[in-house]
């Protein structure tokens, strides 16, 4: 929560390449050149996400962009015909840390040129005299390791056209059926305008993309796939047999049934087996919330009125969704607090620039009131303990007596009052049961002591991450992880349903799971990221609010698959939609983050310019929070839906607000009274 600045490294061992004038233009034979046609003509590697943008943009309104992952340094490529023993020019416009152009099979030397131009397009020139024999070359573009997304524009391959030729003979064609259906699929042969399916010798279909899928009925058939271009049709592929029918069951029918009944804060949902089913998907207002195997469900959804459907599934396929039902829930929220809140981050341990604030001075415009810090005695210890700023470093700090005192009369006014595990400097690891042991007894003495409301989790750095393999969001196996969730399901437990619960991770560990979800398939990825997601799902019945830090945050993707950056109303939009809305974790649609109620989720900000990175004057603030509850004041992103629910706003920090003449709370706490 203390500001905190990250910095990447990274050494390449490049050679250094000069730039050739620009020739005049005889001919540009490239495909799509400037992307105005999307990425038709171009292959781009599996991982790149490649897309193309309207901005940053050098000519035209398109322009090609790619992220280096892992391994893959997001190549994209296309092949053209070209003439033997003809000298070609190719030029790029480009924009990126690091962006390359270069060209394969041309029979002599392969050129590769590379610049570095992060923040403008630069243009990229190299030439080649193809062999006596050569009649196509692959002309590339592409980023580097780790070093973030790039542009390209306006593609020139200048010299003579070559001859026509037949795309090459597909590649990589698999197959699989199931009770009524053949699906195929293949790899992209280059210089292919479309493909032709063919079934036991004859032809049966055609394609423009590379899968294809038909109803041939049951038995075992034998595919084949051929390439085409305007030039002619290639040979055929290797064939694959696909059996269709073979005793697989058929996909489950509908559940019948369906009934729901609401009490207090919850839902619950029973319906009729389906015969066949294996399991069941819970749709509320649309959005598949869970998927049980029993045919029972009971949903926390927030207050108002929910739409219920339910379908079967198994190995064949999902049924139909069910018929509707509704149920309005009109329980009190969990934690007993107002529609709408402002959640504070109180120095109650340590002083700052910002100076120490007393307990009886906190205004009344907070809602909750979080004690910054209880910290462990060692990393992996679980000991938490909180010690109250010592007089050295505050000098006005007042008296035990008078501090617990002055809890006491803000919860009589109705203020929640949490310890807030953690902070910059309070890595915790629970890498054992005892661990996990102690922290419930140790965070359980200083509720217990101070009389407090409830539990903040600001776990920061390296104190939760995901092992290898550990990779469904719903069954966490990783020993941080598991423990964790068993210690807050423990103190929730022991405390009861006015317990609050609240969390305060940065974006790293929660929205970049879009993208990125712990070590990846090859293991060499950051493996703490998105690794908040695991709690927050397991916690989710029990989460009073979730209050991500909106700071502190590089460029993180949206569900609009654009970047966004902290410090404008936008950011706040896209980072709150994607936990209301919900999302498939690293793009898995079987591995989803489903949406929060919307009274879970508040936005997390800095109090003032130097409380923080990212800080946003109280007019954004206030267009970003228009946008999600109201729909009105959006900017470029437009969320997936309208939130009146939306619970509030949080920030570092309450000294940081005090600070800077209480800008913050009596801004924003005016503007949530306003909403209703």
């Amino acid at each position: 929560m203390y500001l905190r600045k990250l910095a990447v490294a990274a050494v390449l061992a490049l050679g250094g390449t000069t730039l050739a004038a620009t020739p005049a233009h005889a001919a540009n034979i490239a495909t799509n050149p400037g992307f105005e046609n999307g990425l038709s003509g171009w292959t781009c590697s599996a991982s790149s996400g490649a897309t193309t943008v309207s901005s940053p943009v050098h000519g035209g309104t398109r322009a090609l962009q790619a992220t280096p992952a892992g391994n893959d340094t997001a190549r994209c490529r296309q092949t053209v015909s070209v003439r033997p023993s003809s000298a070609y020019t190719l030029s790029a416009w480009v924009r990126g840390g690091y962006v390359f152009l270069g060209a394969t099979g041309t029979g002599g030397t392969d050129p590769s040129t590379w610049t570095s131009s992060p923040s403008s397009y630069a243009q990229l020139s190299t030439s080649f005299t193809t062999g006596a024999s050569t009649t196509s070359v692959t002309i590339h573009v592409n980023g580097w390791y780790g070093q973030g997304v790039y542009q390209a524009d306006d593609v020139v391959l200048d010299g003579a056209p070559g001859q026509g030729q037949p795309p090459a003979t597909p590649t990589g064609l698999t197959g699989t059926g199931n009770a009524t259906t053949a699906s195929l699929s293949w790899t992209a042969s280059s210089g292919a305008t479309g493909y032709n399916v063919y079934r036991n010798g004859t032809r049966v279909g055609t394609a423009t993309g590379t899968t294809f899928s038909e109803t041939p009925g049951a038995g075992n058939h034998s595919y084949q796939v051929s390439a085409t271009n305007a030039s002619g049709e290639s040979a055929r592929s290797g064939a694959v047999s696909v059996t269709v029918g073979n005793d697989q069951p058929p996909p489950p029918s509908v559940p019948s049934g369906l009934a729901a009944t609401a009490s207090g804060t919850s839902v619950s949902l029973r319906w009729n087996a389906s015969s066949g089913a294996t399991g069941y998907n819970v749709y509320r207002n649309g959005t598949r919330v869970a998927t049980p195997t029993a045919t029972s469900y009971t949903d926390t959804p927030g207050a108002g009125t929910h739409s219920y459907q339910v379908s079967a599934s198994n190995s064949a396929g999902e049924s139909a969704k069910s018929g509707a039902v509704s149920a309005t829930v009109t329980g009190t929220p969990p934690g007993d607090l107002p529609k709408r809140v402002l959640v504070g981050y109180l120095h109650a341990s340590f002083a700052n620039g910002s100076g120490y604030t007393r307990m009886a001075d906190v205004p009344n415009e907070w809602n909750v009131i979080n004690l910054s810090f209880g910290e462990p005695t060692s990393v992996t210890s679980g000991d938490i303990r909180f010690t109250r700023c010592p007089v050295a470093e505050c000098p006005n700090v007042e008296s035990e007596a008078e501090f617990i005192a002055g809890i006491r009369a803000k919860q009589a006014l109705g203020k929640k009052v949490l310890i807030s595990i953690g902070g910059q400097n309070g890595q915790v690891q629970l890498s054992t049961t005892a661990a996990r042991d102690k922290f419930v007894q140790s965070v359980g003495a200083i509720i217990d002591k101070y009389g407090l409301d409830g539990l903040d989790i600001d776990f920061e750095g390296h104190s939760l991450y995901l092992d290898n393999g550990d990779t469904n969001l719903s069954a966490p196996t990783t020993p941080v992880i598991v423990n964790l969730i068993s210690a807050l399901k423990t103190l929730k437990a022991r405390y009861g349903a006015r317990f609050v619960l609240t969390m305060a991770p940065e974006t790293f560990f929660v929205q970049l799971g879009y993208q990125f979800y712990g070590p990846g398939p090859n293991g060499s990825a950051d493996r703490r990221a998105a690794s908040y997601l695991p709690v927050i799902h397991a916690m989710r019945d029990d989460l009073t609010l979730l209050h991500v830090q909106d700071y502190n945050s590089g460029p993180i993707m949206g569900l609009d698959d654009q970047y966004h950056t902290m410090g404008g109303h936008d950011f706040h939009v896209a980072m709150t939609d994607m936990l209301l809305a919900g999302f498939p974790v690293a793009g898995n649609p079987n591995n989803v983050f489903p949406a929060l109620r919307q009274d879970q989720v508040a936005i997390g900000l800095p109090a003032a310019p130097f409380a923080g990175n990212g800080f946003t004057t109280v007019a954004e603030v206030q267009k970003a929070f228009d946008c999600l509850a109201k729909g009105t004041n959006c900017g470029s992103y437009r969320p997936r839906g309208v939130y009146p629910n939306l619970r509030g706003l949080m920030t570092w920090s309450i000294n940081w607000d005090r600070y800077n003449a209480f800008e913050f709370s009596r801004s924003h706490r005016a503007y949530l009274d306003g909403l209703g």
